[in-house]
């Protein structure tokens, strides 16, 4: 089965060369060398390597490194600025470098809450025009992201980590899946899928996480096997569960057949970022 981690994290202990613009619980760090030794030992085959915004904000220049060294293990994913100026010259940039598969809009505080904002379309428009899904951090923004969608429909949205708030340790929320009607709603968009990446650090049980099964077989009912991407979003889950333990967790659990498993676990991926472990293309789809 091939075996595709939907978002993974790696980076450089922090020095004056490339220095971090914030602190990321966890370790002080996570190489590429390391995010592909975890990724052998769990039977892995390939990951969508999403350089870290709060560190290095829009800087993927580590992520660029890691490719060089490893060109048929990840796929990679760059944050952009919707308030750039130039923002669709730096799409066209990344969407014609090798190993580009997508481009990443954060819609945090510092961004505008308003669908109709022409620097967010923007964006999109340009996503679409190479080829380039967009992974939409939304959470607490659901709405504004389900009419991004409308507006939006020549672009492919591929949204983090369940839509929901997700814990950088434990304990995770009371109510992990409160928001869960927001995010089953996006599936009435064809142009949205969803990652499934993350999902054990919102389980109150320890491993295989059971509790958190009936919430997502919701989703999966809701979107389609065919627009989930499985993934453990390494390696911000790092304190709370092992990278083994989030791979494993959906390999054996009996509510997914062999089929399944098949199409969560790296089929959606590939088919989304147009990329698979050991392709080599001189550019990205755009």
């Amino acid at each position: 089965m091939l075996t595709i981690d939907a978002q993974v994290h790696a980076y450089e202990r922090n020095h004056p060369g490339r220095p971090w613009v914030d602190v990321l619980p966890g370790p002080s760090e996570v190489t590429g060398d390391q995010m592909v030794a975890a990724m052998v030992a769990a039977g892995v085959d390939g990951a969508i390597l999403v350089s870290p915004f709060s560190l290095y904000r829009y800087d993927a220049s580590y992520a660029l490194e890691i490719h060089s060294l490893y060109p048929d293990r990840f796929g990679l994913i760059k944050p952009v600025n919707p308030t750039d100026p130039a923002v669709e010259e730096t799409i066209a940039d990344w969407a014609a470098t090798a190993g580009t598969v997508g481009v990443r809009l954060m819609l945090h505080p510092d961004n505008s809450p308003d669908p109709a904002d022409p620097g967010i379309n923007r964006v999109l428009a340009t996503a679409a025009r190479h080829s380039l899904p967009v992974n939409l951090l939304a959470t607490a923004r659901l709405d504004q992201a389900r009419e991004l969608a409308v507006r939006n429909p020549d672009t492919q949205l591929v949204i983090d980590h369940l839509g929901l708030q997700q814990p950088f340790e434990p304990p995770p929320p009371e109510y992990p899946f409160a928001d869960l009607p927001g995010v089953l709603a996006l599936a009435a968009q064809p142009n949205v899928a969803i990652k499934i990446t993350g999902a054990c650090t919102l389980s109150h049980e320890p491993f295989p996480y059971a509790d958190i099964w009936d919430h997502l077989e919701r989703i999966f009912d809701a979107f389609g096997l065919d627009r989930c991407l499985w993934g453990t979003d390494w390696t911000r889950a790092v304190s709370m569960l092992t990278y083994e333990q989030g791979v494993q967790a959906f390999r054996i659990h009996d509510r997914l057949s062999d089929s399944d498993r098949t199409q969560l676990m790296g089929g959606t991926s590939a088919r989304i970022y147009n990329w698979a472990p050991g392709t080599r293309s001189p550019a990205g789809p755009g």
